[in-house]
């Protein structure tokens, strides 16, 4: 039975290989598909962080029988001065870095609970399984910013 945090890993490259091409990035906002939001490189790599590192900690929590830390994020509606920043090689491999680490993290994570627990109901909660399948979604906030031209 193949982990299906596997899937978060292969959600995080294709991030990255999006994020590739970011550093031609000419500094314009890029609006959100349901133009409700503004993005840069820097704002979808905080945010894709930013969620990986919010469902890791759900996993933990649920896997100890505690409850949640409740979501106090800014998300998405605030793009902090620092996200306009410019998009260099080094914030890349920095990414790069950062969001295999975590992403590798949570599959390991699912790997040592094991299987008997990615299906297990944990109500109102998701499954580990519906987590998982839900952190697949981080590659929209990568397409927010798009394959830019090199």
């Amino acid at each position: 039975m193949e982990n299906p945090g596997t899937q978060v890993e292969t959600a995080v490259e294709q991030c990255l290989e999006i994020a590739a091409t970011w550093l031609a990035w000419d500094g314009s906002p890029c609006v959100s598909e349901d133009g409700e939001r503004i993005y840069t490189p820097h704002k979808a790599v905080r945010r894709i962080g930013d969620h990986l590192i919010d469902h890791l900690a759900e996993v933990e929590a649920l896997l100890a029988g505690v409850e949640t830390v409740p979501d106090g994020w800014h998300a998405s509606l605030v793009t902090f001065e620092s996200d306009w920043a410019r998009f260099t090689e080094q914030d890349l491999v920095e990414a790069q870095q950062r969001l295999r680490r975590l992403g590798r993290t949570f599959a390991l994570r699912l790997q040592a609970a094991g299987p008997d627990e990615w299906d297990r109901p944990r109500t109102p909660n998701w499954t580990l399984r519906e987590i998982a399948a839900h952190l697949t979604e981080v590659l929209w906030y990568a397409e927010q910013v798009g394959r830019l031209p090199r």
